[in-house]
């Protein structure tokens, strides 16, 4: 699963899908609504490939936590995040990832990241059926063997 084509932008609502790059500026097609818009370098965009959440031990990036959202809760997250009390968020944030820092991580984060996957899921941009492709194994270099 490839998020390095999908941002957020700082004061814009949703997801934004990279289409093209210029010289100071790309511009992107929104996930909400489908206009194409014009983002320059002063703008705050952070691609969700980029993005991760605070644990207790090490940040998990933002596509591990959608994994575990769709372990857990499948293609539907099956509750209206608008409406989620924060203690019903933390509690559906807890399930999918128990090792959250709960101190550093806010409900608001946990609402973009539940309405950020369904938006994706319901877009058809994430693909958990591929797997992890192992190393291919490199060959041994040739080691001359030692007589003693």
């Amino acid at each position: 699963m490839d998020l390095s084509k999908i941002v957020t932008i700082a004061g814009k609502p949703g997801l934004f899908m990279i289409k093209s790059q210029a010289i100071g500026r790309i511009i992107v097609e929104s996930l909400i609504d489908g206009k194409c818009i014009p983002v320059f370098a002063q703008d705050r965009i952070s691609s969700l490939e980029e993005i991760s959440i605070f644990s207790f031990d090490e940040d998990k990036p933002l596509k591990d936590v959608f994994r575990g959202i769709n372990e857990k809760m499948g293609d539907k997250i099956g509750f209206d995040v608008k409406k989620a009390s924060n203690d019903e968020l933390r509690a559906k944030f807890l399930e999918v990832m128990p090792d959250y820092d709960q101190d550093a991580v806010y409900p608001s984060d946990m609402k973009k990241v539940f309405q950020w996957y369904q938006m994706l899921m319901d877009k058809n941009l994430l693909d958990f059926t591929e797997e992890d492709k192992p190393e291919e194994a490199q060959p041994e270099e040739a080691q001359p063997e030692s007589e003693e």
